[in-house]
């Protein structure tokens, strides 16, 4: 079986196109992400299926917002699936909702603290306190794992601040915006290298375009891996 620090991320339309591509990667991969896109196009079986059939673990990207009760209503029937990652954003009343209703099941709630879609022009236009990107990233890492958040999504240029709180003893760091040398960015902003993010501290690197759109995806996952296993991905970055 694969190296499970790479998550593939089915960002396709449906279930079906999903589990080709599945398919197709085969053990090349063990761990995919399943969107909030996808969650009408039978996303939710999918990762049933591809958990309970082929044996992958799964990480359920919904990004949860809202007020506490209903969070914590909505992780208790998700966590029923023992899915091994679930996203809720990081404000510390959602953190601390999700995390009960997880309470006895093999989910892991990892909070989101800035989306790596977004730079400090859109935290203004959204009327986000002053701050440097990685400052405030660092502060709502430490909440929400304060909180009780098992990890937190961050992009790779915030793994090595975060990974150096205090709070962030024996929690993950998951981190998207990962991009292959000379891979288009596409929506994202704040992006790495796999070895670059690795070397930063992150667990899991997770990445979907530059492989389901290649050629050859298990080949394009396989070139990935071996870069987290480079030599420059154990050298930190400075």
């Amino acid at each position: 079986m694969s190296d499970d620090r790479l998550i593939v991320a089915l960002d396709v339309p449906n279930a079906i196109e999903g589990l080709q591509l599945a398919r197709q990667l085969g053990d090349a991969v063990s761990f995919y992400k399943i969107g909030l896109g996808m969650l009408t196009g039978g996303g939710l079986g999918l990762a049933n299926e591809l958990k309970d059939e082929m044996g992958k673990r799964i990480f359920l990207d919904m990004k949860l917002f809202d007020i506490g009760a209903t969070v914590e209503a909505a992780v208790r029937g998700l966590a029923r699936f023992n899915h091994d990652f679930l996203t809720v954003h990081g404000d510390p009343h959602v953190v601390r909702a999700a995390a009960e209703g997880a309470a006895g099941s093999a989910t892991k709630i990892l909070a989101v603290t800035i989306l790596t879609s977004l730079d400090r022009g859109d935290l203004d236009e959204n009327c986000i306190k002053p701050g440097s990107m990685t400052d405030l990233v660092q502060e709502r890492a430490g909440r929400a794992l304060e909180s009780g958040a098992d990890g937190v999504i961050c992009s790779p240029f915030e793994a090595a601040a975060i990974r150096a709180l205090p709070q962030s003893k024996g929690k993950l760091i998951v981190t998207p915006g990962v991009r292959p040398a000379g891979a288009d960015k596409g929506d994202q902003k704040r992006v790495l290298t796999p070895a670059q993010t690795i070397a930063n501290g992150a667990d899991h690197i997770v990445v979907g375009r530059p492989i389901w759109t290649a050629a050859d995806p298990a080949a394009a996952a396989r070139t990935i891996l071996a870069e987290m296993n480079s030599p420059q991905a154990r050298q930190p970055n400075h």
